[in-house]
């Protein structure tokens, strides 16, 4: 018989008895479904993890790299204007852009209070310390968020102010960005944390975060690297460090470090699709119990249809033949209900996805499987049943 004709026979005998081949089909269905439908989820939770962690909205990604002096003790401008501009008039490295940012505790900076302006040391602290009489804390969500709020001493308020209860919800400028005083505290304190700065000269505290993420430096000790979209930020930035270890201006006072992200990133990827992996496999379960349901209705259609056999045999058909027609048929079960089952599962995962903070995606290995898994499920299961058709002795059977 030729193909086509096995095609043909197959077809209409699972047409002959529709309700035992739909029934057959739902184990199918319902484990490629499954799989599908964590499948996509888990790609598109993970796809949404890395996006947030590596890149900007518009794709680009950030790096950063550190300076630390040799001498501990003294804090280190590792980078320069000359340093930034160097790097960035390299187009090798692939960047679009590059800054210099300071990481102190404590700074000598510009204060403004209305119109007077002096310099006051100003503490830089993502969950300041202070023994306040006035106001409250600056908060770790403060911090987390850049709210642009600020502490200020009791003599800073009292002078800026006149009466120190009158600075609060009142503005400071630091360094060009306005601050909303929410507090007063007492300078030198026991207790007080400010980082290593000299609790008894900060006269002003505000968010660390805040205050770097405003500010670009014309020294300090990082530099925050934004690549453009597509070039391999870690890659680059191991260029980078390494043109600074050999032309950097501070080079011989001390070292420049990065943390490599690819590789953090590449181990979230691995966790985030193993732990996928696993789960789809649980589902997957269902696929083995849906094949012993597939391999039962072959036995049964096989004993059912014992006088068709002999006819065919009598006729003709060899023994391969005989085998490749239920083999067929039990293909077409559960690749029939494999396609179902992927239609059904990308459906599930998109309706879920609206409910979730990330899109569901259904990758081409996703499709892969559903296809692969439903045809693995009806060769395995169908060839035994299959065997035993192509094994029947004609002789036996006109008996």
């Amino acid at each position: 018989m030729q193909l086509i004709e096995l095609f043909q026979t197959a077809w209409q005998s699972l047409r002959a008895n529709p309700r035992r081949s739909i029934l057959t089909m739902i184990g199918i269905i319902i484990g490629i479904a499954a799989v599908i439908t964590i499948m996509a989820l888990g790609e598109g939770v993970k796809r949404a993890t890395l996006k947030d962690l590596q890149a900007t909205q518009t794709g680009k990604q950030t790096t950063k790299i550190d300076f630390f002096n040799n001498d501990y003790d003294v804090a280190g401008d590792g980078f320069s204007a000359d340093d930034v501009q160097n790097i960035s008039a390299n187009q090798q490295f692939g960047l679009s852009q590059i800054k210099i940012i300071k990481q102190y505790s404590n700074l000598n900076l510009d204060i403004e209070v209305g119109q007077q302006a002096k310099s006051e040391q100003v503490s830089l602290i993502n969950e300041p310390t202070a023994n306040l009489i006035a106001g409250h804390q600056i908060s770790l969500n403060d911090a987390q968020t850049n709210s642009t709020v600020a502490l200020v001493s009791k003599e800073f308020a009292k002078k800026s102010f006149g009466k120190y209860m009158n600075a609060l919800d009142e503005s400071v400028t630091v360094n060009g960005q306005s601050y909303r005083i929410i507090g007063v505290f007492k300078k030198g304190e026991e207790g007080m944390d400010m980082g290593g700065a000299d609790k008894y000269a900060v006269n002003v505290i505000v968010p660390k975060s805040t205050y770097l993420a405003g500010n670009v430096a014309s020294q300090g000790d990082t530099i925050k690297l934004t690549f453009k979209k597509g070039e391999n930020a870690s890659k680059q930035t191991k260029k980078i460090v390494t043109y600074l270890e050999k032309h950097g201006s501070q080079r011989k006072a001390g070292t420049y470090q990065y943390m490599d992200d690819g590789s953090f990133l590449e181990g979230i990827s691995k966790a985030i699709s193993g732990i996928t992996i696993f789960i789809a496999a649980v589902a997957g379960i269902s696929l083995f119990i849906a094949g012993i349901g597939v391999m039962n209705m072959m036995y049964i259609s096989v004993a059912e249809r014992t006088q068709e056999i002999g006819i065919r045999l009598s006729v003709g058909a060899t023994p391969k033949n005989i085998m490749w027609q239920f083999l067929l048929e039990a293909i077409m079960l559960t690749v029939s209900g494999g396609l179902i089952g992927f239609g059904l599962g990308i459906g599930l995962a998109m309706l879920v996805a609206m409910f979730l903070p990330f899109s569901a995606v259904v990758s081409a290995s996703a499709s892969i499987i559903a296809f692969g898994v439903s045809s693995f499920v009806g060769i395995i299961f169908g060839l035994l049943p299959a065997r035993l058709a192509a094994n029947k002795n004609l002789i036996d059977i006109l008996r």
